[in-house]
């Protein structure tokens, strides 16, 4: 069976996403993943718990592909156990007028989760070394200054006590042909297809650079990286459910202790 290690980029280490499988089931039967999917799910439910109640812990998780990689299903798949109330999901698009008369951190640092909750950005302050790189939105200079930017204001979240985890949702690039005529193929699906993104497949290469980039640059004990293979979705929900508790277990929240005798309270 495939261990979490095995989709760790370790930092410091040198990253070819092609070592990476973006179709695995890690030798488990759909049906016995699904079961402990289910378990996960459970407790990774009992863990939200106790860190909405403690309040002292955050966790942001941070979500990143190529279009058609899954962000939305996985994150709808993932988290829709989860209470709502310390929950929320951030999709960051082309940045607005006033965003772009700030530093590229700025709109991002205000949507980090607060003691207690957990906020998934579903694309981040990543786009900044790729979009922006790939299509060449700022000089070179600017761009890869962002990276240490990055790893210093991943490092500040942690130190202040939010855990960061990310991930890469691997797919290769016939998958993606395979997904894009399928939303051509279905009406109901009309509305996700952009004929613009069929530039952004003519960029696939020089996309896959940039990640491979940011992957090794900015994978950090305080704020891993993980390349998740995407293509078998229920193998690929299960590994980030994976991840997610054993976070969440590190982070050990504990209820906090009540201010009153419980064994005093008298209800008529």
């Amino acid at each position: 069976m495939s261990k979490l290690k095995d989709y760790l980029v370790r930092p410091g280490s040198k990253v070819r996403l092609k070592d990476f499988p973006s179709r695995d089931h890690g030798r488990l039967e759909e049906g016995e993943g699904k079961k402990e999917f289910a378990d996960l799910q459970e407790r990774m439910t009992n863990l939200q718990e106790r860190l909405y109640a403690e309040a002292k812990q955050a966790l942001l998780v941070v979500f990143q592909a190529m279009d058609t990689g899954g962000k939305d299903s996985t994150i709808r798949s993932v988290l829709t156990p989860l209470h709502p109330t310390g929950v929320r999901v951030v999709s960051f698009k082309a940045p607005n007028e006033t965003e772009r008369h700030h530093d590229f951190l700025w709109r991002v640092h205000e949507n980090t989760p607060q003691l207690g909750h957990i906020h998934v950005f579903n694309r981040s302050h990543y786009e900044d070394v790729l979009v922006v790189r790939v299509k060449r939105l700022a000089p070179e200079k600017r761009w890869r200054s962002r990276y240490e930017h990055i790893n210093q204001f991943e490092e500040l979240l942690h130190d202040d006590g939010t855990r960061v985890v990310k991930f890469f949702l691997h797919i290769s690039k016939e998958y993606q042909k395979e997904r894009l005529l399928k939303r051509l193929k279905n009406p109901a699906k009309h509305w996700k297809f952009n004929p613009a993104d069929l530039a952004d497949r003519k960029l696939w290469d020089d996309y896959q650079q940039a990640y491979k980039d940011a992957l090794e640059r900015c994978s950090t004990k305080h704020a891993p990286w993980y390349v998740i293979p995407a293509e078998t979705r229920w193998y690929r929900d299960l590994l980030v459910a994976r991840v997610l508790v054993e976070t969440l277990e590190s982070m050990d929240p504990k209820f906090p202790a009540p201010t009153f005798d419980p064994d005093k309270i008298v209800i008529d």
